[in-house]
């Protein structure tokens, strides 16, 4: 009798382990499938970007260094991406990843500012739908970001919650690193002047 109660207790914990492990690994591909969506957006926003410059030298021809800047930091961007995309649990190649989108987004800003002081160029048909398709591919972008970063806080809780952390880190499942893409604009002060 005392043999089936033991067999019955080790067979509820086995039960419960594989529970767990399978939780853990949803949570993980959950997250992992988030960062699918986010590839395929900055990829669209990188493909767009050449169109871009390419519309943009006929009219900026003075402006070169500029537009060199634009297409450095999207190079950047794409091998960050592909790196992350190698391994998206591996914490460094997110921050890489962000810092570069950083730069690409200011990088960007910059070519968008200088635009206005060519009119021509503003009112370019061409530049005018890049424009509009690359801030769609930003708003896109951002709701991705989003649903990743949700995944990677259901993720990371998964694996800090008890009993589930005794098993994580037994099975190698290691804390995911959000992705966060400042936005220096959102975080200036408006100025009001009356």
């Amino acid at each position: 009798m005392g043999g089936w109660i033991i067999l019955a207790i080790l067979a509820a914990i086995v039960v419960f382990a594989i529970a767990i492990y399978n939780r853990l690994v949803t949570a993980r591909n959950r997250y992992k499938n988030a960062f699918a969506q986010i590839d395929v957006q900055l990829t669209r926003r990188h493909d767009l970007i050449p169109n871009l410059v390419e519309t943009a030298k006929g009219y900026m021809k003075h402006e070169r260094e500029t537009l060199e800047a634009v297409i450095n930091a999207r190079n950047m961007a794409v091998a960050g991406l592909k790196a992350a995309n190698q391994d998206p649990t591996n914490p460094e190649a997110m921050k890489q990843l962000a810092a570069a989108e950083q730069g690409l987004s200011g990088a960007l800003g910059r070519l968008f500012a200088l635009s206005e002081a060519y009119p021509d160029l503003k009112a370019n048909e061409n530049m005018m739908q890049l424009s509009e398709e690359l801030t769609t591919t930003e708003n896109k972008v951002a709701f991705a970001r989003q649903a990743y970063n949700d995944s990677v806080m259901d993720y990371n809780n998964t694996c800090e919650q008890f009993p589930n952390n005794l098993f994580a880190e037994r099975f190698n499942f290691q804390q995911a690193e959000l992705l966060e893409i400042e936005d220096e604009a959102k975080r200036e002060t408006p100025k009001v002047s009356f």
